[in-house]
């Protein structure tokens, strides 16, 4: 089998099953729970930190690990790194054989850091009856010099291992998202995956086949297809004008909106209306336009002054949820200069900010568009946020269930 430690909602999971393969994962959150059942992932509802390994001993093939990351998280308070010592103690009695779990988690300054520890109490257990083959472990990058502590260890068992920093939007994620990864097999060299894609394409030279240009939130969420809808948002009135349809305080989402305005490209021109959009996938930044008003939308990743902002022709920033403060929005700026005041004398009002969903937020993690999530807004936001984007994971997994995988095998909007 393939053991998943701290399993969320299945971003792993979805990743094996993409590559034809499953695992069985351990996870304590109800809500995480459900939306795995629903997506027919196996799973065992429960604390990683006291289910016992022997139950698994002489199964498992490979060992899959990524511990909840709010305690290292610059989203959070960021206890973990001062609790790093401890974590560092942790690993290397467990490593020996020693079990100081309770002792050190009551001198933590936040009780979620010590699970970081937790994979090498199972990988200590397994190694004795030589399992894993292969592991694979996934964090926010501040626990990299831990990731390397583990390597160090396992390597006198007889591993390669590798340790790194990757970016998620060089393996066709439409997200920056930076993480700290072990890479780690007893029968071969462990190493990264070649990155597909680039900030800038590359051409196919005598050096490699060349990388394709980061996928950006507008090409994933579909923005620009020709086949169908594409969401919008309206200001200042519908086809031919009219009251605003979505007043102030509105939380209608982009997709609510899809059939009130058209998108233009950035580049000037008088806008050309129409129900479907006119921007090709090459460059496919949306810009709304209704009688002369145009507008480019971004994503604002919190409601902090520092947030990061992205426009749509652009991978988002790292999403993360968890409190008011993280909530991501879409924010509209012109797409083009424009008059003080419309051409009815009215002033020009900037749509207000519109609320990330859930579905374009799963997105954004290259889940699929109808991926099941389940709980309330919160409940999902947190699940997503956590998760370890699919794409990602199918990259660091291919080679170890020695799979060839292609990058078309993921389906983002539908």
């Amino acid at each position: 089998m393939i053991l998943d430690l701290f399993a969320g909602p299945g971003g792993w999971s979805h990743a094996l099953s993409v590559l034809g393969a499953r695992d069985i994962g351990l996870e304590w959150d109800p809500w995480a729970c459900k939306t795995r059942a629903q997506a027919g992932q196996l799973t065992i509802q429960t604390d990683v930190a006291r289910y016992p390994v022997w139950i698994f001993s002489g199964r498992v093939l490979g060992l899959i690990a990524s511990p909840p990351c709010q305690a290292w998280s610059m989203a959070g308070k960021r206890l973990g790194l001062v609790d790093q010592p401890l974590v560092h103690q942790a690993v290397a009695d467990l490593a020996a054989g020693r079990d100081t779990r309770e002792q050190l988690l009551a001198a933590c300054a936040d009780p979620r850091s010590l699970l970081a520890a937790e994979p090498m109490r199972y990988l200590h257990a397994l190694n004795a009856v030589g399992e894993p083959e292969w592991v694979a472990m996934e964090e926010v990058p501040d626990v990299l010099p831990l990731w390397r502590q583990y390597a160090a260890v396992l390597r006198t068992w007889g591993f390669s291992v590798w340790t790194g920093i990757l970016n998620a939007a060089d393996y066709g994620v439409p997200q920056t998202r930076r993480r700290a990864i072990l890479l780690a097999s007893r029968v071969r060299t462990a190493e990264p995956p070649p990155p597909t894609h680039a900030q800038v394409a590359e051409p196919e030279s005598l050096f490699g086949p060349g990388r394709a240009r980061w996928v950006s939130m507008a090409e994933a969420l579909g923005w620009g297809r020709t086949d169908g809808p594409v969401p919008t948002v309206c200001a200042g009135g519908g086809h031919g004008g009219g009251p605003e349809p979505f007043p102030s305080g509105s939380r209608k989402t982009l997709t609510d909106a899809r059939d009130r305005g058209t998108w233009t490209p950035h580049s000037g021109g008088a806008a050309r209306p129409s129900s479907r959009s006119d921007l090709p996938v090459d460059r496919p930044t949306p810009a709304f336009s209704v009688e002369g008003r145009r507008w480019a939308w971004s994503l604002r990743s919190n409601n902090q002054a520092n947030a990061t902002v992205r426009r749509a022709d652009e991978p988002a920033g790292t999403l993360f949820f968890g409190h008011r403060a993280n909530e991501c929005t879409w924010v509209a700026a012109p797409a083009a200069p424009v008059p003080m005041n419309t051409p009815d004398g009215q002033a020009m009002a900037v749509p207000e900010p519109i609320r990330i969903t859930a579905r374009e937020a799963g997105i954004l993690q290259s889940f699929p568009a109808d991926y099941p999530w389940q709980g309330n807004k919160g409940q999902q936001f947190s699940q997503i946020g956590n998760a370890v984007p699919p794409r990602l994971a199918a990259h660091l997994l291919a080679p170890h269930l020695s799979v060839s995988f292609t990058p078309d095998d993921f389906t983002l909007a539908a």
